[in-house]
């Protein structure tokens, strides 16, 4: 899951300058992307790289993958001009999009120690969860770009493929699972995603392996649950954990997940957070994705969580 780029393509790539993107509402627009399509296919094995990258988000038992672009980030730094590449990259996958209005496309995340720690900013343990969980048109891809990690050594990206734990549930828990009884979150006008969905089915009533899993470990503690859907969303947090792998993300690496197949989060970042300058605190950046016809449908706004 972890994909090496050829030394030839990364010298190829540290003298490619791409124009600075445009946006149409909160999409890349598609002469954007055939710009950065043209240039980047130019460059050596840049199309065997990315059918490798799409090839472990599709194939059986794939769902995500870490494009190991640390070398680029060194020598261009992780301003504009390395965003720009990254973005050509995950537009190889899916269209770009940011359902923010307040960020143009990428979103800072970095480290806030006076915020409640469960979240994505926060330095607490940031248990599993799908990202925008209760629009009616999540993000097919969230992906997130390390600028910086924890330099304490702490927060490593935890993964679990949602449809596995699924299936070692009892086929009683996934009735339940599957009952429009779950709901989580605030709400506001944001682009891309659909509309409010609430309540939601955690399972969608798509075939065995198949759609969204729609869980964030949130919602046991912050949502008004029966018992017995509680239950049995804690059964599949349990599951979650006990399928979960983890790695550190280093400057440069930019993770790329399905959310129809992957539920992703982050240990606990290491103690001693406030003695360590908010700017050399861990920052990554996120960029989400919409595939297929959906992109265009997706376009108008609507509410979603946040």
């Amino acid at each position: 899951m972890f994909i090496d780029i050829p030394s030839e393509l990364e010298a190829a790539l540290i003298d490619l300058p791409l124009p600075t993107w445009e946006l149409d509402g909160s999409f890349l627009t598609k002469s954007t992307m055939e710009r950065y399509r043209t240039e980047l296919t130019a460059t050596p094995r840049f199309e065997e790289t990315t059918a490798t990258l799409r090839h472990a988000l599709i194939r059986e038992g794939g769902g995500y993958a870490v494009l190991r672009l640390g070398n680029l980030a060194k020598a261009l730094g992780t301003g504009d001009r390395f965003r720009r590449l990254v973005t050509g990259f995950g537009a190889e996958v899916a269209a770009p999009f940011s359902p923010f209005p307040q960020w143009p496309l990428w979103k800072d995340i970095g480290v806030k120690v006076a915020k409640d720690p469960g979240k994505s900013s926060g330095i607490g343990y940031n248990a599993f969860h799908m990202d925008l969980v209760n629009a009616s048109l999540p993000p097919d891809y969230t992906t997130l770009l390390c600028v910086r990690p924890d330099p304490l050594g702490g927060g490593l990206s935890i993964l679990s493929d949602a449809h596995a734990a699924v299936a070692r549930l009892s086929e009683d828990c996934r009735a339940l699972l599957a009952e429009s009884a779950y709901h989580y979150g605030t709400f506001s006008d944001l682009f891309g995603v659909g509309e409010e969905y609430k309540p939601f089915p955690i399972l969608d009533g798509s075939d065995p392996g198949e759609g969204f899993v729609r869980f964030t470990a949130k919602m046991l503690a912050r949502s008004d649950l029966s018992q017995a859907h509680a239950e049995s969303a804690r059964k599949l947090a349990e599951e979650l954990v006990r399928g979960q792998v983890s790695f550190m993300l280093k400057p440069g690496d930019y993770l790329i997940v399905a959310q129809r197949r992957f539920l992703h989060g982050r240990e606990a970042l290491h103690g001693d957070q406030e003695n360590i300058p908010a700017d050399d605190r861990r920052l990554l950046l996120q960029l989400f994705l919409r595939a297929g016809s959906t992109a265009g449908s997706a376009r108008v706004a609507g509410r979603c969580h946040r």
